[in-house]
């Protein structure tokens, strides 16, 4: 078993209740980093955005900045929404950015659950699909580190084309974050890439089919066997009461920006309770989280478990106390229930 975090960089506010810099959150999620590494967490994660919310829209960057300050764990982003990114570029990215952290590096690719970049960078969103198809080809040739022969319809075709640099292990280890559509999960299959499910809200147990159907399409297509991994929302402070009386506010403002945008109910404390008691957030004190993380990982016969730990406005110093709990007692007292 593998356990890891993950942030997207959301702008936190400080001891005076006002939004902190984007300079200054950044610096914070490079902070949380080397934490994370000082008490075994096993991977951080860097979510990519391109809207106010959010401070990191090049994941690379940071992630350097923490690979020169941490020394065993694996950084990675959550996710590079490769769709509207141009996959040589991504390569030639994480290959230097693998150089600098001595192997250490990670890319979780994805389609993203915001669309912002899409129009940012002049793709048109009716090639949502096509897009995404095409680029994780693209990308699965260019992981080989072979001369790669391609062509299609988004990009112009590459003929006996190298990329550098190339990394030392001669592969940069790359899984692909799917948020529940069947058709991902066969098209991760079909590539022979592990999994990430991204269980955001329902029970886990609900994806049970996903994990059975990724399963069946690696042996239909002749795949061998590929780890998988979830990542989930939650959060972790010394008692139950504690972790949800910090938390809900902040969940609220941010589940409540993303509903206006895209037409859900505003958030109810009942609702999020709920969630918690038998959804996908992760959420109490360093037992109660750790029992439903053993929970998710038996039911769905997992092998990593990433924390979403940032959420909205959610102060830096509370975060930074949710990862000391995560890896000193949440991790090791998870090991103890699995063993």
């Amino acid at each position: 078993m593998e356990f890891g975090l993950d942030t997207f960089g959301d702008v936190t506010v400080g001891a005076d209740g006002k939004p902190l810099s984007y300079a200054q959150v950044i610096r914070n999620v490079v902070e949380q980093a080397v934490l994370a590494d000082r008490v075994g967490v096993d991977v951080f994660g860097v979510g990519e955005h391109h809207r106010d919310d959010y401070a990191i829209s090049s994941p690379e960057i940071v992630l350097a900045a923490a690979a020169a300050k941490t020394e065993r764990i694996t950084l990675g982003t959550a996710v590079t929404v490769l769709s509207s990114d141009d996959p040589v570029r991504v390569y030639e990215r994480f290959a230097t950015l693998d150089a600098v952290a001595g192997g250490r590096v990670e890319i979780i690719l994805g389609r993203g659950s915001f669309t912002e970049s899409f129009p940012l960078f002049g793709f048109d969103l009716g090639d949502y699909e096509r897009l995404f198809s095409e680029k994780i080809d693209l990308m699965t040739h260019l992981l080989t580190e072979e001369p790669v022969n391609w062509s299609g319809s988004i990009r112009p075709e590459l003929r006996d084309q190298h990329v550098y640099p190339k990394t030392e292990s001669g592969r940069i280890r790359t899984l692909v974050g799917v948020g529940g559509s069947p058709e991902s999960v066969v098209r991760a299959a079909g590539y022979g890439l592990p999994l990430v499910l991204a269980i955001i809200g329902g029970a886990p147990a609900r994806f049970e089919p996903y994990v059975e159907l990724y399963h069946r399409a690696l042996k239909e297509l002749e795949q061998p066997e590929q780890p998988i991994a979830v990542h989930c929302p939650g959060f972790v402070a010394d008692t139950d009461q504690e972790a949800l009386d910090i938390l809900w506010p902040h969940a609220r403002r941010n589940l409540d920006r993303i509903g206006r945008e895209r037409g859900w109910p505003p958030a109810t404390r009942d609702r999020f309770e709920a969630d918690i008691t038998d959804g996908a957030w992760h959420v109490g004190s360093p037992e109660t989280v750790a029992q439903k993380i053993a929970e998710t990982v038996k039911v769905l016969g997992i092998q990593r478990f990433d924390l979403k730990f940032s959420h909205g406005t959610l102060p830096h110093e509370q975060l930074m106390r949710c990862i000391e709990l995560y890896g000193t007692v949440v991790i090791p007292r998870v090991r103890e229930l699995l063993a």
